[in-house]
């Protein structure tokens, strides 16, 4: 799709370069941010390559890689949301979107039990949970620091806890499903996502690529809606906060 090369390289470095200018002039106070992402990304992406190459063949090795993404992406949201250790409890609505839906599917036997496929689909499901996870997370923390007297008059009216958080937060922390849907509404007439434009390039049919690009935009539906609930109910009882 791209044509690799020097050129290649140089244009990521500028538009890195372009993204973090942007940002700091616009001070958005994500500058170094941006520069630190795209460094790691390049380090990463070459460090996976290279290992799925090696343990695409290996059940155990691709279960285990699929549970390193789940560990990564349950730290990042924890940062995210209260960056400390409380925070680890975002790994359980993570798991609970995305796992069942990837052992499903090869249950169903509609993902083929082999590493080169679960690898893909397993990491754009904990990703979607992972996003809807983040947001739903720092949106409802940030409604409850923001807004607690609003909670107390709900307690002082007779409201269980739980009840005058979710009152407060729950608003707020639904609008992190808003990018999956938009995706989803929009997909083939704004954007033609990285699914569909693999399965084609890999020489599938346009009617097979639209299928399986359907299916993932689904699937993050989904996973995302059960990661945000989740959360927002965490929240609520008061294990995701800050200190």
């Amino acid at each position: 799709m791209l044509v690799t090369g020097p050129r290649l390289a140089v244009a990521l470095v500028l538009l890195t370069a372009a993204a973090a200018a942007v940002a700091t002039v616009g001070r958005l106070g994500h500058g170094r941010q941006i520069a630190v992402a795209a460094v790691r990304a390049a380090v990463q992406l070459a460090a996976v390559s290279l290992l799925i190459t090696a343990i695409v063949s290996s059940p155990w090795a691709t279960a285990g890689f699929v549970a390193l993404m789940w560990t990564v992406a349950s730290a990042t949201s924890a940062r995210r949301i209260t960056g400390g250790r409380y925070g680890w409890w975002a790994a359980v609505p993570i798991a609970a979107g995305s796992l069942p839906v990837v052992a499903g599917l090869l249950l169903a036997g509609l993902v083929p039990a082999r590493g080169i496929a679960v690898i893909p689909v397993a990491g754009i499901l904990i990703g979607g949970a992972m996003t809807a996870t983040s947001l739903a997370g720092r949106r409802a923390v940030d409604e409850l620091t923001g807004r607690w007297g609003e909670v107390e008059a709900a307690l002082a009216l007779g409201l269980l806890p739980r009840d005058a958080a979710l009152l407060v937060c729950r608003p707020a922390a639904a609008q992190a499903l808003v990018p999956a849907l938009d995706q989803t509404r929009t997909v083939g007439l704004v954007t033609l996502p990285g699914a569909f434009v693999g399965v084609l390039l890999g020489g599938a049919s346009p009617l097979a690529a639209g299928v399986t690009q359907l299916f993932v935009l689904v699937g993050l539906l989904a996973v995302e809606a059960v990661a945000v609930v989740l959360t927002v109910e965490l929240v609520a009882r008061g294990r995701l906060h800050r200190r």
